[in-house]
């Protein structure tokens, strides 16, 4: 299937991933915080073997929508 779209590497988007413990130190949060927000379903991660990659844009964004304002 030359030219298709699955054999493009261009057609995927470059997307970096981070490990739990990244996350963690990003957020300066524990990787238990880390774990509890992706099987909440607030963080979205992939599974690789046993552990989870969370892309790094996702927490970026996870970030900006958790500011609030204090007063």
């Amino acid at each position: 299937m030359a030219g298709s779209k699955r054999d493009d590497p261009v057609a995927l988007p470059q997307v970096q991933f981070l490990t739990v413990a990244e996350v963690a130190a990003v957020m300066r949060v524990s990787k238990m915080t880390v774990y509890r927000l992706v099987h909440g379903g607030e963080l979205p991660a992939v599974r690789v073997g046993k552990s989870f990659r969370v892309p790094e844009k996702a927490v970026h964004e996870y970030l900006q929508n958790a500011y609030f304002d204090a007063g």
